[in-house]
């Protein structure tokens, strides 16, 4: 039997230990959780690629409270149309993206939350006084984002006659208004607070300050995973007893004056 020689012996023993150390050295899989990336002051993708937020604050402490540190987190991009399919196809672990939890959400997905409060307000060109209420919008031209509940509630209740644009995103429709191409835009107040707050656009914009519905935000996940849930629950629990939920309204909403509601109590199941 040929002997194999004491280097080729030590080459294969180091090669092995290499790859056992490898194995157990494994990085840890990014924590992929959906945000928006085009709303100043809830969740925006900054020209430097950092991102900022309520909802990314909120979204950076779970992360934490799940044992992830902010470089572990790959956030991604989602729009109002598209929340449920990144969570029923695993695309995301979880979404924290201005996400107003409704029955009909309820049937493909599950909410953790609520965390945050907001009321569907109209926003209008700062010079614009013919409307001042819903009522006005059956003879308004009125933007909105698909998929959202604010247009859904125009079209149902509040103005069934208005000509309602849906848009891919609130920065379009702020586009659209300022071209004049649409009267007044609507969604949630501390949505629309960050639009007009926004650098470049003080003085352009004014809300009329309607609570035209309650919008609970909850933390959207896969349905049945009771387990990430009650974490998620217990995670938000601890960040406004902590301070840190406050410490989040004050930095991303401060600046536009907003009044928001204070923090909601979190359900075990929402």
């Amino acid at each position: 039997m040929k002997v194999p020689k004491a280097g080729a012996v030590v080459a294969v023993i180091a090669l092995a230990a290499t790859a056992t150390g490898c194995a157990g050295d494994s990085a840890k899989e990014p924590l992929a959780i959906g945000i928006k990336f085009d709303q100043p002051g809830i969740g925006m993708r900054e020209a430097n690629g950092t991102y900022t937020g309520f909802d990314v604050d909120v979204a950076t402490y779970i992360a934490k409270e799940l044992g992830y540190k902010p470089n572990e987190i790959e956030f991604k991009q989602v729009y109002s149309s598209d929340r449920e399919l990144l969570i029923q196809y695993n695309e995301v672990k979880f979404v924290a993206a201005s996400y107003s939890i409704s029955d009909k959400r309820k049937e493909k997905v599950d909410f953790a939350g609520p965390y945050f409060i907001a009321h569907q307000d109209l926003l209008v060109r700062s010079t614009d006084t013919s409307i001042t209420k819903a009522e006005d919008l059956n003879t308004k031209r009125l933007c909105s984002v698909t998929g959202s509940t604010s247009a859904e509630n125009v079209r149902k209740t509040l103005a069934p006659k208005a000509s309602v644009l849906e848009l891919g995103s609130y920065s379009d429709c702020l586009v659209a208004l300022q071209d004049n191409q649409a009267d007044a835009m609507t969604t949630d107040n501390s949505i629309l607070a960050g639009y007009a707050a926004q650098k470049g656009n003080e003085g352009k914009f004014r809300l009329l300050g309607l609570n035209l519905s309650n919008e609970n935000y909850g933390i959207g996940l896969k349905k049945g995973d009771t387990d990430l849930q009650r974490k998620i629950n217990t995670a938000l629990t601890k960040m406004v007893s902590d301070g840190s939920w406050d410490a989040a309204v004050k930095k991303n909403f401060g600046p536009a004056n907003y009044k928001y509601e204070p923090a909601p109590q979190v359900t075990s199941g929402s």
